[in-house]
């Protein structure tokens, strides 16, 4: 059933994660290109934000020392040990980003909230994998994890923390690209071609735009040295934490409001996560302690040493960064600065490609279009619906929004929000994965949430002054998630309620009227057992299904990827004479979904190899039967698939293996299953396969439901409103489930019914 170039792509991306120095140190450099640009040109706007504020400067430099002393600490304590020597070590197999987060709690306590979950998805290898990586911690608080599972309000809240934090990284998706000190339609042009160039995929954009983040890095770190010697060779004094102190006691409420402009030292360190996916955590961790910490560090204390000198000037707030810079450079300087504020956005636009793709599997989200950019790295992805919103989004604020102060405290606000919700995900996931005390958690949420509680405090003050944007964009993004996530629950919910006994299936025979057609019939549901009511509806008005019917649930899993040889869990409906199976096919959040030619071929595959096996297997999911007994087994290897466009009348090669051949004369597509040499198998079972292969010569047919979702008569009016309005005008303008089995319409049957939910 692996494919070869699945196989290849598993192979390398796990070479990727291990990998060569060489392989660890390209993806380094394509990161600094990717993930630091926003982080990068933060040097720009944080001495202009901070003294926008009414601080004045004395001749001691008190203030411009407790500035450096918080931009130097903040730097050290929220990127560098938070997020490099900590949260990075908590991905979901190489996934990151606040999903990531929610879904490693998903797999270690029942707290989420996809509805098709089984028992048997627990036995595939990434969640074992997860287990192991916790080993060797103290066991996790029974009680934590159990008032997690039992109360349903807390599960809830675990999702609206991380729907929260979601949708405040797609707000800075749409903030950071606005902010830049050149016009407005040289802003909107630049614009314009950065989300133009999104489609060509990461590694292409990160090759291109890393030379200039280096060029820039390079820049501002040699000013920084320039102006330390030559200004105030003393200005590392101010990295003394008691700074810090002063400065608040000298400025008190001003200098509490102006941490929102020291904040903006930090914007983008969120991306080096939520981008984990799209590179590996060894070449983000390399890339920053040994490139662009130092190059931050030094900029700062060199544009703190020039104020140091320069006090009239320090006390204009308007002027920025490049009144530090030699008069010889400035030119060539702001030149460099505006293509690296240009690369700075692609650092959340790629966030948020990869943020928008979790969800969208893990049913928050609507169905969009996803593109895998790179044969090699399933992370790297492009989704054009998200792009083209994120850039008419970008162009309305700047054109809109044209105050680089007010656009300062929104981005910062948004920035402060994810960290404060990814440091809450991971306590949790300290004590929940990583088995750890329940005081490491409190240390770890007391000490960095204390930090970000802060500079959140000092953000929020300033609502009336543009950081009501982002709340006001996460709002409207929380509100199309939560009416999705909603609208599927209650869908699913009416699926359950609805579905028809196997009883009544195996009852349908040819004395009722009910023919059976060549073929196989794939009946798309979402339930994992029983028969959708899309069925019986089909049945009752055309009495004829497929001599080999198949029910197929195709549904995501809290993984980032499923191992192609767990992924087809196939299971019998009555018995053996019937020709009715049910297969279900499990994605990761991360997963490519195949081609349709693929997957069919992967389909019937899974249903030979069910066959072939005979009894069940060490892999049966027993406990998990239907009504009638059927049973779930997770099929290997040990058949193979062959369909040749010959002469049927062609005589085959000479082969050491045992094949099964149809015995339709006639027919252009001929299918073989080929067996071990050493098969041996009963005469049943080749008779099933017998028919199994000339159902698949015959054709295969799609049924899909097509429903329509209403809210039922006497419901509430926010019920009503969710229901019929943006639920039915999300499903409406979404990919159709279709999208996700990647299947031909020439092939395809929808069922049109209407649920009252």
């Amino acid at each position: 059933m692996t494919t070869d170039v699945e196989s290849n792509a598993f192979e390398e991306t796990r070479q990727r994660r291990s990998g060569s120095w060489r392989v660890v140190l390209s993806l380094a450099y394509q990161s600094l290109g990717v993930v630091y640009g926003d982080l990068g040109t933060s040097p720009l706007y944080v001495y202009k934000s901070t003294f926008a504020e009414d601080i004045h400067h004395s001749e001691s430099n008190e203030e411009i020392y407790g500035v450096l002393s918080f931009v130097f600490w903040t730097l050290t304590l929220v990127p560098l040990l938070k997020y490099v020597f900590i949260v990075l070590r908590a991905d979901d197999d190489g996934e990151g980003g606040t999903f990531a987060l929610y879904s490693l709690l998903c797999r270690h306590a029942r707290v989420g909230f996809l509805p098709n979950g089984q028992r048997a998805d627990e036995e595939i290898s990434a969640y074992k994998k997860t287990d192991d990586a916790g080993a060797g911690g103290e066991a996790s608080p029974s009680g934590l994890k159990a008032a997690l599972e039992r109360h349903q309000v807390l599960q809830k809240l675990l999702l609206l923390l991380a729907l929260i934090g979601t949708c405040m990284v797609i707000g800075d998706g749409v903030l950071t690209p606005a902010i830049s000190d050149v016009e407005v339609p040289i802003a909107c042009l630049i614009l314009i071609c950065l989300f133009a160039l999104q489609h060509y995929g990461t590694h292409r954009v990160g090759f291109l735009f890393a030379p200039i983040v280096i060029v820039w890095l390079l820049c501002i770190s040699s000013i920084g040295v320039y102006n330390i010697f030559h200004w105030n060779p003393h200005v590392y004094q101010a990295l003394s934490p008691y700074y810090m102190y002063k400065f608040l006691k000298k400025t008190q409420r001003a200098g509490w409001m102006s941490l929102g402009g020291i904040l903006l030292c930090i914007t983008g360190s969120e991306a080096m996560y939520a981008d984990l996916g799209h590179f590996s955590q060894l070449s983000i961790k390399i890339a920053f302690t040994f490139v662009v910490y130092p190059s931050l560090i030094l900029a700062y204390m060199g544009q703190a040493a020039y104020l140091s000198r320069h006090h009239t000037i320090a006390n204009d707030y308007r002027i920025g960064f490049y009144v530090s810079v030699p008069e010889q450079i400035r030119w060539p300087v702001l030149v460099i600065a505006i293509l690296a504020a240009v690369v700075g956005s692609q650092a959340i636009i790629t966030g948020t490609f990869s943020i928008i793709k979790q969800c969208s599997a893990l049913g928050c989200f609507p169905r969009v279009k996803i593109v895998h950019t790179s044969a090699k790295f399933h992370g790297q992805i492009y989704i054009p619906e998200i792009n083209w919103i994120l850039m008419i989004l970008c162009l309305a604020v700047t054109i809109g929004f044209r105050d680089t102060k007010h656009m300062g405290n929104a981005a910062g606000l948004a920035v402060i929000t994810v960290m404060l919700v990814t440091t809450c995900l991971m306590s949790l996931v300290i004590v929940l994965c990583w088995h750890k005390s329940i005081f490491v958690a409190l240390s770890f949420i007391l000490f960095f949430g204390t930090i970000e509680a802060l500079y959140f405090s000092a953000s929020v003050i300033k609502f009336l002054e543009g950081a009501w944007v982002p709340i006001a964009l996460s709002f409207i993004f929380m509100l199309i998630m939560y009416v999705w996530h909603y609208g599927m629950l209650k869908k699913y919910e009416f699926d359950v309620q609805n579905k028809v006994s196997i009883d009544w299936l195996l009852s349908l025979s040819p004395s009722l009227g009910i023919v059976r057609v060549n073929g196989i019939g794939l009946i798309h549901t979402e339930l994992v057992s029983g028969i959708p009511a899309i069925f019986s509806h089909f049945i009752t008005n055309l009495p004829a299904f497929h001599q080999v019917l198949v029910f197929l649930c195709i549904k995501s899993i809290p993984v980032p990827h499923v191992q192609p040889e767990e992924r087809f869990l196939v299971g019998r409906i009555g018995p053996r004479e019937h020709r009715i199976y049910r297969c279900i096919v499990r994605y990761g959040y991360r997963d490519v979904h195949k081609d349709d030619l693929e997957f069919e071929k992967d389909l019937v595959f899974s249903v030979a190899e069910f066959i072939r096996s005979g009894t069940p297997g060490q892999n049966d999911h027993a406990n998990e039967p239907d009504k009638v007994g059927e049973k779930m087994t997770v099929v290997g290897a040990g058949i193979r698939l062959r369909e040749l466009n010959v002469d049927p009348d062609e005589a085959a090669g000479p082969s050491d293996s045992t094949e099964i051949q149809s015995a339709v004369k006639g027919c252009r597509k001929k299918v073989r299953f080929v067996l071990p040499a050493s098969e041996q198998m009963n005469a049943r079972v080749r008779e099933e396969l017998q028919e199994l292969m000339e159902a698949r010569e015959a054709g295969m047919a799609f049924i899909l439901g097509h429903c329509y979702v209403r809210a039922k008569s006497g419901s509430g009016f926010i019920k009503r409103l969710a229901i019929n309005v943006g639920y039915d005008f999300l499903r409406r303008n979404s990919r159709s489930p279709a999208y996700a089995v990647n299947i031909q319409h020439a092939s395809t049957l929808e069922v049109g019914m209407v649920y009252y939910v």
